[in-house]
């Protein structure tokens, strides 16, 4: 079951990037803030420094791949940007996995019964 929505619109990544708090890795960099809505809305990142559209695409489903794993213990009301680095690449999504989960628990997100 999919609870989250995608953020789609420029103005939505930029408020992210200019309101939201940042946690940085060299592997993911994730903006969150608290939302309008009682539903977590994510969107992925990927710049042309990471590669061509095949690296870029890869990077993509590595970090949704790690998301839909900790979705269900999140709290929702969030937005959340993910931006991938060069390295998110190179990884699997389980190296993704640990680094989202210890970014989303530093920022409070994951509720305490999950943990």
């Amino acid at each position: 079951m999919r609870f989250s929505l995608k953020l789609n619109q420029n103005r939505e990544f930029q408020r992210a990037y200019r309101r939201g708090k940042v946690l940085s890795h060299p592997l993911l960099v994730t903006y969150y803030l608290k939302g309008r809505r009682g539903r977590n809305r994510i969107g992925i990142t990927t710049s042309r420094k990471i590669g061509g559209a095949v690296q870029r695409n890869r990077a993509r489903r590595i970090i949704l791949a790690a998301y839909r794993q900790l979705e269900g213990e999140l709290t929702p009301g969030y937005e959340l940007v993910f931006v991938a680095r060069t390295k998110t690449t190179t990884v699997k999504s389980t190296d993704i996995y640990r680094v989202m989960r210890k970014q989303l628990l530093k920022a409070g997100m994951i509720r305490e019964d999950a943990v």
